[in-house]
């Protein structure tokens, strides 16, 4: 008989979630989010690969300016992020959940969920940036500070993922 996992109470999970986005409202004056720090890596690799291009864009220009002086590396999304992947593979290592395999559905090939993900990640970027910031960002920072728009995005993601879930549920059932 295979071992249960034992996950984290779903109810302290959110309410710890919460106390720390009030930590970062409080401490750094905005709410949490990834995207700025995917931006601020995108931006460090044209810098690099082709920096005569970023002096002569506007978006790069006014990405700086916010920046004077500074890597965009030395973003505190960035650190974030960092946190996040640092933290989630010491989860995984101390609860024995550590496993580099795909999961995946038993008629989904290995091939498909691959494919998945990445066109999966290359679609959250694009709406990212067209949504001026991700998920994280929009629903949890906005609903903490009850904003309509969080409110709204929170609504659209979840009403979103059960109509999805519809079309693609024959491939994990």
């Amino acid at each position: 008989m295979e071992k249960e996992t034992k996950y984290m109470n779903p109810y302290l999970a959110g309410v710890l979630l919460g106390l720390l986005l009030i930590a970062t409202v409080y401490i750094t004056g905005r709410g949490l989010g990834a995207s700025g720090a995917i931006k601020s890596v995108a931006v460090t690799g044209v810098e690099i690969v082709a920096p005569t291009h970023t002096e002569n864009t506007k978006f790069y220009k006014e990405y700086s300016a916010e920046h004077p002086g500074k890597s965009p590396m030395m973003n505190w999304l960035v650190f974030e992020i960092t946190g996040v992947i640092i933290g989630a593979f010491i989860s995984g290592l101390i609860s024995n959940r550590l496993d580099l395999k795909f999961e995946k559905g038993p008629r989904s090939t290995t091939k498909m969920r691959v494919a998945g993900a990445i066109i999966g990640g290359i679609l959250w970027g694009i709406g990212s940036q067209l949504g001026r910031g991700c998920t994280s960002g929009a629903a949890l920072s906005g609903m903490a500070v009850m904003s309509t728009g969080g409110i709204i995005t929170m609504f659209a993601i979840f009403g979103g993922a059960y109509f999805f879930a519809y079309f693609f549920r024959k491939f994990w059932i």
